[in-house]
């Protein structure tokens, strides 16, 4: 019986590096593939891959005694950040919610289970919950975080607004703030008892909602009134039969672009004085210049003279290109404000397409103008 032939040295390569990857690619994590147990030992009855910020939830719901049992499962960013779940009873989002929030850094390392109640998004001190909590503790495995609890939930409901969050650092046991990109401003859903889960807020908060109107104020004003307004007054002026119909329908439509932009802008103002801690620096900047370019051109209509005035081209260069920098800033903002507030693709695609007509208006207007101007140039030509 012969013996098998020695593997050689390019196939023994092949075999370590094959165990190498093996050994580096994580199976896939998912809340199903987790066992967790509620405080008496029992496995949770539902569980829940959440959307975002790979987190997980498992809970039980005893409608006997209108308990909720959790265990909420997440990395914070950094070893020594936070995570957090809660309840919102009374809206969606993170204001009014009362949280659950823990970390590393106990005794010996252990993990701390602290209650949040967060009346804004600037007064996060530990604060009793508006509902009893009990069975509360943490655990640390592998990186990642677990808190077990288990809470009181209103009697013969279906479903409660739930939250939650991961941050990068705790100081002197105060929490640090976390990111405000997309995961962290997504992280809020439905907690259905019943059936199917929805991982999106059926009702829109409150500061969420305002940030709805600051961006619809504002790409209706800066964004579609200001620039037909300045095409009205371009092209429409180029034919006698318009005057002065032209002139009255681009005040129109720049004093309601300044109006309905005013009511934007203190808006967006508010929502920064009551965003401590969140800046978004350039878009407020240029929301700002935005703002005191158009007044400069509000002006313009008060201070504007006759045609036959000396200085008549001094006031027609200052229009223009304030009119011009105000069209360009507002729409440069409106996307920044795209960014900011991560609409639903739709909306972004909308004014895109908004915008391009426009563009494409003003193109087929400006080679009409020029047509008629070389025309009349031609005809008092000798």
């Amino acid at each position: 019986m012969t013996s098998p032939p020695s593997p050689t040295l390019p196939q023994i390569l092949l075999l370590l590096f094959l165990l190498a990857v093996s050994a580096a690619t994580p199976s896939a994590l998912t809340c199903t593939t987790q066992r967790l147990t509620d405080s008496a030992n029992k496995l949770f009855a539902n569980c829940l891959d959440l959307p975002v910020l790979n987190s997980f939830l498992h809970w039980t719901h005893d409608a006997a005694n209108a308990s909720l049992s959790v265990a909420f499962q997440a990395a914070p960013p950094n070893p020594g950040g936070w995570v957090s779940w809660g309840i919102n009873p009374n809206g969606v989002g993170m204001v009014g919610a009362q949280v659950l929030v823990a970390f590393k850094g106990g005794d010996r390392g252990a993990v701390t289970v602290n209650t949040l109640d967060l009346k804004s998004y600037s007064d996060i001190v530990p604060g009793k919950l508006s509902f009893d909590v009990w069975d509360m503790r943490g655990e640390e495995v592998g990186g990642v975080i677990r808190i077990f609890a288990k809470v009181k939930v209103p009697e013969k409901v279906e479903s409660v607004n739930h939250v939650w969050q991961v941050g990068p650092s705790v100081t002197a046991g105060r929490i640090g703030r976390h990111d405000f990109k997309p995961a962290n401003l997504n992280s809020k859903g439905t907690l259905s008892f019943s059936g199917e889960q929805s991982n999106v807020a059926s009702a829109v908060d409150p500061v969420t909602k305002k940030k709805n109107i600051h961006g619809i104020l504002n790409a209706v004003s800066w964004g579609v009134l200001f620039p037909l307004g300045v095409i009205i007054a371009r092209y429409m002026r180029t034919f006698p039969s318009a005057d002065p119909a032209w002139f009255y329908l681009h005040v129109g439509c720049q004093v309601s672009a300044y109006a309905i932009g005013v009511a934007g802008w203190g808006t967006g103002m508010k929502l920064g004085s009551e965003s401590v801690g969140v800046q978004y620096s350039v878009h407020r900047n240029l929301g700002i210049a935005l703002f005191c370019f158009a007044t400069l051109q509000i002006f313009a209509l008060f201070l504007r003279p006759v045609k036959t005035h000396k200085y008549r081209y001094i006031w027609n260069a200052y229009h223009h290109s304030i009119g011009y920098t105000v069209v360009i800033l507002g729409i440069i903002n409106i996307f920044r404000g795209f960014k900011i507030l991560h609409p639903d693709e739709i909306w972004k695609t909308t004014y895109i397409g908004v915008v391009i007509a426009l563009g494409v208006v003003a193109l087929f207007l400006e080679v009409i103008t020029w047509i008629i101007v070389l025309k009349k140039k031609s005809n008092k030509s000798p």
